[in-house]
């Protein structure tokens, strides 16, 4: 993998927004391209910063007043789950074929035990081609 750079693996079709943009409108464009942030840049096309879905946990905690509706209303409820004895290989394949970066891990028997994240998949993949000392 030394020979696999940046370029070969970014996404250059980019979803951005101005500084300007409401939060809601910058909330739809990432539902609607089903992504997970948009770049903010200025006039210049120059990055200004970046706005993730990780920051909407922000905001809907700092909304006042405070929103009373429940987590139900807004769930995913059709859940893509794995068990503890998957291939690794098998669940970053699941997760990108379903587009999902967390997979609840279950048990028949004690219902969910763990989950795994894409962020869980990216250290594995990084600890991998670590060279070793």
């Amino acid at each position: 993998m030394d020979d696999i750079f940046v370029a070969r693996l970014m996404s250059s079709e980019l979803q951005t927004v101005t500084p300007d943009t409401l939060v809601e409108d910058a909330a739809q464009l990432m539902i609607e391209n089903d992504i997970g942030s948009v770049l903010v840049v200025g006039e210049d096309n120059g990055l200004e910063g970046i706005l993730t879905s990780t920051d909407f946990v922000s905001i809907v905690s700092e909304q006042k007043p405070k929103d009373q509706t429940a987590v139900s209303t807004y769930m995913s409820s059709d859940v893509v789950t794995t068990t503890a004895q998957t291939p690794i290989e098998e669940a970053a394949d699941l997760m990108l074929e379903q587009g999902v970066h967390h997979l609840p891990v279950v048990d028949e028997t004690e219902g969910v035990i763990g989950i795994i994240t894409t962020t869980d998949l990216t250290t594995y993949v990084a600890r991998l081609q670590s060279p070793t000392a």
